[in-house]
């Protein structure tokens, strides 16, 4: 496909330079393990919004790049992880204030809107704080992965496998030359 044709199609990750995120970093949290290897990284207006279905734009851009989409909804207002896979979550609709990285002190208030993009590396804590009556979410995670959500400490030989679990085979926005596999490549 030309660059023509894939701007026409509306392929943002083609058409436009790739946004390149803001990265955190969290230590151990009590119970919540974070990651302390991987950082989550903040993509901000990563994906335009328009039209009558903008998820869909984040639906279809993360399954290009490898990482099916798995869920249209919010956010849990408790602090949860996900210990056996990484998570994108696509903010189509709305705005949110999350906490990132479990409770105070280590955790990060973070102020999220349509069109902005949140990766987060196995065992990174997360909640929603407040959102607007639109705030809308798509949830993906690399194929195959366990996407089941803790809310208690975690083992040494789970926190091992937390440890282990696999690196994605690209960025979900804008595939294997990304700024995921750079940023995290390196950490």
């Amino acid at each position: 496909m030309s660059r023509a044709a894939s701007d026409a199609s509306g392929d943002a990750s083609l058409s436009t330079p790739p946004v390149q995120p803001e990265t955190l970093s969290f230590e151990p949290n009590g119970w919540i393990p974070n990651n302390q290897r991987l950082p989550v990284l903040v993509y901000r207006a990563a994906v335009p919004i328009s039209g009558s279905d903008p998820a869909a734009s984040f639906e279809q851009a993360f399954a290009r790049n490898g990482w099916p989409p798995q869920w249209r909804n919010g956010i849990y207002s408790f602090h949860h992880f996900h210990p056996s896979t990484h998570e994108v979550l696509g903010f189509a609709g709305g705005s949110a204030r999350l906490v990132l990285g479990g409770p105070d002190p280590i955790g990060r208030e973070v102020q999220v809107n349509a069109g902005d993009v949140v990766v987060l590396p196995a065992g990174t804590g997360h909640c929603k704080l407040e959102a607007s009556a639109d705030f809308l979410v798509v949830g993906a995670y690399p194929p195959d992965e366990d996407i089941g959500i803790s809310r208690v400490g975690l083992s040494a030989a789970q926190l091992q496998a937390m440890r282990q679990v696999v690196f994605p085979a690209s960025d979900p926005l804008t595939g294997r030359d990304g700024p995921l596999a750079k940023l995290w490549r390196t950490a």
